[in-house]
C-alpha cells in the first residue's frame, strides 16, 4: 500500500492511512493545490476545469471528491463522467478550460487510483508546475471561496462521441478504405472505458467487432498492462473467431497494443513504429521516442528520410522534444502514439484509426506487416541495491568504462552499440537500476542485459 507523490500527479492505492495511500483526505489535499495553482497564476475571474475518469471502483469516490473540491475554490467543472486519458486532453482546448483532471491510475491494478493534471493546452503539466503544486499541498495553502462564489458543475457526457468524431476526420483516416477492407476485429476493453470507445469508434468505421471485457465495471479480468502474459484470453479468440486482429487497450485508452490474426503479439514496441510507418509515407518529416523505446523507429524514420531523435523517459519530455524538432509523429514504445495533428498526448483512438488505414491500404495480414519491419527484441530487468550505495557513482563509472561508445546520460546512462544498446535509469524511490537492453535476438539482448548486471554487481562490490 502506498502513495506516490510527483511532478506529474499524485497516485496511490485506497484506503489505509492519510499520507500513506491516496485517501479520501489525500484526493481532496491534492485537488485543493492545483485548483490553487491555477488560479495563483491567472487573473481570470473564473476559471474551468474539465474532469473525466476511468472506470475503477474507487472513480465515483475520488471523482465526487476532487469535483466538489474545485465547486469549493470556485472553479467551475465540465464533468464528462466516465471518460478516457485523451478525451479529456481533447475537451480541455475545445472547452478553453484553464486545465484537466483525469482520475486513472492507468495500467495499475484495480487497488489503484491517481490524479492525472494537465494545463489549459490538455497537456501534461511541466516538471515545474508540478512541483509547485507539490508545494502548495504540502504547505496546505488553500483559500476556498465563500458561499456567493462556489463554482459550477456543468455535466457533459458527449465528449466520446467528440473525440471519435475528431480522429475520423483527420486527413490520414480513410475511413472508406477500412470499411471496404471488411475487417473483423476483437477488442479487449479490460472492463473499463475503453470498452465502450473503442467498439464505437471501430463500428463506425464499418468494422465487425467481437467485445472481449467491455463491460465498464472496473472489475479487471486480468492485470490491465497489456503484455503478452496477460493477454492469453483474446489471443485464443483472436484465433478461435478468425479475426484480421485484436486491439488491447488500458484502463485509462492511452496505451495500445494489437494482436495478430495468428493470435501472436505484434508487439508493443512495434505499436508506434507501424503507425509512424503510415503517417511518414505520407506526410515525410521528423520523429520522437523515449531512450527506452526500441531502435526500429528510428530505422523506419530514416527509410522516409527523417530525423529521429530519443527523449527522456516520460510524455512530458517526448512531447516537449517533439515541439522542438516539429515531429509529426512520436510516442512511446509501451503503446504510446501521440499524433500532433489530432493533439499532443497518447491517444489509443488515433493509433487504431491510424493503424486501420494502413493495413487497409496494404492489404495484407497484421502478422506479414510485422515480419516488414526490422527485428528487435528487448530484454528488461533491474538491480535491487542497499541504500548505502551511491547509485549515481555507479552510473557515472559505467559512463566512463563505455566512454569511448555513442552515450548519453539526459536520463540515466544510454549506450548505444553498432546492433544493440543498454538504458540504465535509477528509481527515484529506491534503491534500483534499471536495465533495458535491445538486440537483433533475443538471446542477444539478455546476454548483453546479464553482461551489464555483472559489471554494476562489480562496481558495487556485490
Amino acid at each position: 500500500m502506498t502513495l506516490i507523490k510527483s511532478i506529474s500527479g499524485i497516485r496511490g492505492t485506497i484506503g489505509g492511512k492519510v499520507g500513506d495511500n491516496l485517501t479520501p483526505v489525500d484526493a481532496v489535499k491534492f485537488a485543493s493545490a492545483y485548483g490553487t495553482f491555477l488560479k495563483n497564476n491567472t487573473s481570470k475571474e473564473k476559471l474551468t476545469v474539465v474532469i473525466g475518469r476511468d472506470a475503477r471502483i474507487s472513480g465515483p469516490m475520488i471523482h465526487n471528491l476532487v469535483v466538489n473540491t474545485l465547486i469549493g475554490l470556485g472553479i467551475n467543472v465540465i464533468d464528462l463522467g466516465l471518460s478516457t486519458t485523451p478525451t479529456v486532453e481533447v475537451a480541455v482546448p475545445l472547452e478553453k478550460a484553464d486545465g484537466g483532471i483525469i482520475l486513472t491510475a492507468s495500467h495499475n491494478p484495480k487497488q489503484w487510483n491517481a490524479l492525472k493534471l494537465l494545463n489549459e493546452k490538455g497537456e501534461f503539466l511541466s516538471g515545474d508546475d508540478g512541483a509547485k503544486i507539490l508545494e502548495i499541498a504540502e504547505a496546505e495553502a488553500f483559500d476556498f471561496s465563500d458561499v456567493d462564489s462556489l463554482g459550477e458543475i456543468i455535466f457533459n457526457d458527449a465528449y466520446m462521441d467528440i473525440h471519435i468524431d475528431e480522429v475520423l476526420n483527420l486527413p490520414l483516416v480513410d475511413v472508406q478504405a477500412v470499411k471496404d477492407a471488411k475487417f473483423k476485429v476483437v477488442v479487449d476493453g479490460v472492463n473499463s472505458s475503453g470498452g465502450i470507445i473503442i467498439p464505437n469508434l471501430l463500428e463506425q468505421m464499418g468494422v465487425e467487432v467481437v467485445k472481449l471485457y467491455c463491460e465498464p465495471n472496473g472489475h479487471f479480468p486480468h492485470n490491465p498492462e497489456p503484455l503478452k502474459e496477460h493477454l492469453t484470453d483474446i489471443s485464443e479468440l483472436v484465433v478461435k473467431e478468425k479475426a484480421h486482429l485484436g486491439i488491447v487497450v488500458d484502463p485509462d485508452v492511452d496505451r495500445l497494443a494489437f494482436i495478430s490474426e495468428d493470435g501472436e503479439m505484434f508487439g508493443e514496441e512495434y505499436t508506434l513504429v507501424a503507425v509512424a510507418d503510415y503517417v511518414l509515407s505520407k506526410t515525410p518529416g521528423n520523429t520522437v521516442s523515449n531512450m527506452s523505446s526500441s531502435r526500429a523507429l528510428r530505422d523506419v524514420t530514416n527509410v522516409h528520410s527523417g530525423k529521429y531523435e530519443a527523449s527522456a523517459v516520460g510524455e512530458v519530455n517526448v512531447v516537449e522534444l517533439m515541439k522542438k524538432n516539429n515531429a509529426v509523429i512520436g510516442g512511446e514504445g509501451n503503446g504510446g502514439i501521440i499524433y500532433p495533428e489530432l493533439h499532443y498526448g497518447r491517444d489509443s483512438l488515433v493509433g487504431v484509426a491510424l493503424f486501420l488505414t494502413h493495413l487497409a491500404n496494404k492489404k495484407i495480414t497484421v502478422s506479414a506487416l510485422r515480419v516488414s519491419y526490422p527485428e528487435y527484441y528487448m530484454s528488461k530487468n533491474k538491480i535491487e541495491l542497499t541504500p548505502q550505495i551511491d547509485v549515481d557513482a555507479i552510473l557515472k563509472a559505467m559512463t566512463d568504462k563505455y566512454k569511448n561508445e555513442d552515450i548519453s546520460t539526459i536520463d540515466g546512462v544510454k549506450i548505444d552499440f553498432a546492433n544493440e544498446w543498454v538504458h540504465l535509469r535509477k528509481s527515484n524511490t529506491e534503491p534500483i537500476i534499471r536495465i533495458y537492453t535491445e538486440a537483433p535476438s533475443q538471446k542477444e539482448a539478455d546476454t548483453l542485459a546479464l553482461r551489464i548486471i555483472d559489471e554494476i554487481k562489480e562496481i558495487a562490490g556485490i
